[in-house]
């Protein structure tokens, strides 16, 4: 009682942050239908200490810690109703209890709250997991939750105590063991909500047997047995532990061994993701260099997928001794969503970042890793089975533009990666379609893939550069995402078939070498003065005035040459630091429209007419317009418009 005294003494009480507390609220009005989650993402969280422990013994020879018996305890007290896990792995600081504790420190909450507030309970089970949240999952089962834990190496231990309501308390602890023991006190048993007798051995095996079977560490638990007594007359009670997990590395085991459940456990396990995964990657390579891969594609991308700080990479074991998490080297960014385990027989266990990029044959692994990934999508776009294209279009639904990324980041690899993309058309406003489909469909004598970029699909389909396309039923894709801006002005080729943008140089669909070509003569005679008067007017916005043969309802459209950069990639180098020069482009107009036939005129009876040269900047304002561009000197245009309308008015 006396060093309770004192520990209360030393007691801090904390508030937690406001989030931190309106997330544990949700979650103990049960947010989340399944209980029993709580007791694999804590055996998660002490797989991962004793995989530490283990891995920081071997770098750092001076450390006094414990390795002979590292393993994972669970103690039970049906009277007292609480249930304690245990391990003797790396433990916590008192810093590291506050920072990951006693706070939710990742990035997203805000976020992860928005959806658990609108979610149904049958969706609140997708989220556990995100953001770190795995530990506060206990306080869906317990009114109070008890942590003491001891970093290896230190000789000071912490105590961190909450009923999950505004505030926690942390205290030192003398004599706390190495590593961490988190102690639940349970609330009653309620089997109508869900709420299990967590003291019970049965539903103890049963949990454990279902979620971690599959962790490198025993799980063990004291249970009751009865037995015969030595002299065979009566039947006496013992005590014995018990292991309750295979602890069989499923990377290792033949696939006609492991169920489709257990690959799926053992997905969420390393992934933190409630869903099934999408699809399972085996990967076995012998010869010079041997190491086994187990990836996962998952079901849905992850909320900071396209965020800085987001962790990518894959697990690495060195003969099954856990290394590193999220190892970077191993996994192209462009499939940093891939999830998994990579087990070489050939590395050094104290290897380190610094050697794995520089390694070569971690980058041959890489690329083979990245070929089975990118293999295994490009099966399940060619099957004819309609749920593997299903799962096509889910994952390109949800990684299309993460993958498409590669396009650009490994050449090596773009035409792997074109085969398995797929982008709007024309054809289609509800489906998408694959580069190979497209190339089937396309008439004799095309030459080109057409595409238009652009900020949306509206926008792109109301541009007129689409008019002459649209109107002679020539299919466009339609490229809506930055990156396309990059990887389509790379060179990149498909089945021999070269991507050309219909935003610029020359369109010509009849079939025709030079669009000029395919003007009348007698047109050309009679726009010829107006397109040399255009050019001189319009000399500070444009490179040059022409007739297009890409219009059919709109006066004017803005095109590049073959070679320029297109404005919204200028405005994506800006963004990044690279000051670009601006690009004067080509003003195409439409010679069959009102409006440039009557300024043709009007110039022709009145070159000198001075509202002439306000209806020609008006002319290039709407173009601009037209396209989704702003324009350069917007209050100019105000009154250049205004002016025009009060005239007609007049």
């Amino acid at each position: 009682m006396a060093e309770q005294a004192v520990e209360s003494e030393q007691a801090e009480t904390h508030e937690f942050q406001a989030e931190a507390r309106q997330l544990l609220r949700l979650m103990v009005h049960s947010i989340y239908s399944d209980k029993d989650v709580f007791l694999r993402e804590l055996l998660s969280n002490a797989s991962d200490a004793l995989d530490k422990v283990r891995l920081e013994s071997m770098v750092d020879k001076d450390l006094e810690v414990d390795t002979d018996d590292l393993h994972i305890q669970l103690e039970r007290d049906p009277a007292a109703r609480t249930l304690t896990v245990r391990d003797n792995g790396i433990g916590m600081s008192r810093d590291e209890v506050v920072g990951l504790i006693g706070t939710i420190a990742r990035s997203g909450t805000a976020e992860l709250l928005e959806k658990l507030k609108s979610a149904q309970e049958a969706q609140g089970s997708d989220l556990i997991g995100q953001f770190g949240v795995g530990f506060y999952s206990a306080f869906m089962v317990a009114d109070k939750v008890t942590v003491v834990t001891r970093k290896a190496g230190e000789t000071v231990g912490t105590r961190w105590e909450s009923e999950g309501e505004a505030t926690y308390t942390i205290a030192d602890v003398p004599d706390a063991p190495q590593g961490t023991a988190v102690t639940l006190h349970l609330k009653p048993v309620d089997t109508d909500d869900g709420m299990h007798d967590y003291t019970d051995t049965g539903v103890l095996r049963r949990i454990v047997t279902r979620y971690s079977d599959f962790l490198a560490w025993p799980i063990r638990m004291e249970v009751e047995r009865v037995q015969q007594s030595e002299d065979g007359e009566s039947e006496e009670t013992v005590v014995e532990p018990e292991t309750l997990n295979s602890m069989k590395a499923l990377w290792a085991r033949p696939r006609s061994e492991v169920t489709d459940a257990e690959y799926n456990e053992f997905y969420k396990h390393i992934s933190h993701d409630w869903a099934d995964p999408l699809e399972t990657m085996r990967l076995h390579a012998e010869g010079t260099f041997e190491y086994q891969a187990l990836l996962f594609l998952p079901s849905r991308a992850p909320m900071d997928l396209f965020t800085r700080e987001a962790k990518r990479g894959v697990q690495l074991y060195v003969k099954r001794v856990f290394i590193m998490d999220d190892c970077e080297e191993l996994m192209p960014e462009y499939l940093r969503f891939v999830k998994g385990v990579v087990d070489a027989q050939d590395l050094s266990l104290n290897v380190s970042r610094e050697i794995l990029q520089q390694d070569r044959q971690i980058r041959a692994m890489r690329r083979r890793l990245a070929k089975k990934v990118l293999s295994t999508v490009a099966g399940l776009v060619k099957s004819e089975e309609s749920e593997d294209r299903d799962k096509y279009r889910t994952f390109w639904s949800q990684f299309g533009t993460c993958v498409k990324e590669g396009l650009v980041t490994d050449p090596d690899s773009r035409q792997d990666i074109l085969e398995i993309a797929s982008f709007d058309s024309t054809r289609s406003a509800d489906e998408q379609t694959t580069l190979a489909e497209y190339v089937e469909r396309m008439p004799e004598g095309q030459e080109h893939i057409y595409y238009l970029t652009g900020k949306s699909r509206e926008m792109v389909e109301k541009s007129p550069h689409m008019e002459a396309f649209t109107s002679k039923g020539v299919e466009v894709l339609i490229l809506t995402d930055q990156v396309d801006e990059m990887w389509v002005d790379s060179g990149a080729e498909f089945q021999g078939k070269t991507f050309r943008s219909i935003a610029k140089g020359e369109v010509d669909l009849d079939g025709n070498d030079e669009a000029d070509d395919s003007a009348d003569e007698a047109t050309k005679e009679q726009f010829a003065g107006l397109l040399e008067w255009l050019r001189e007017t319009l000399s500070d916005e444009v490179k040059d005035v022409r007739l297009s043969s890409r219009l059919t309802t709109s006066p004017a459209c803005i095109v590049g040459d073959e070679g320029d950069l297109s404005p919204e990639l200028v405005r994506i180098y800006r963004q990044l630091g690279q000051p670009l020069p601006d690009v004067k482009r080509i003003l195409e107009i439409n010679p069959e429209h009102a409006l440039v036939t009557g300024l043709r005129e009007s110039h022709a009876k009145n070159a000198d007419d001075p509202s002439l040269p306000e209806v020609a900047q008006l002319l290039y304002g709407t173009t601009l317009l037209a396209e989704g561009e702003e324009l350069p000197d917007p209050h100019k245009f105000a009154q250049l418009l205004a002016g025009r309308l009060a005239s007609g008015l007049g």
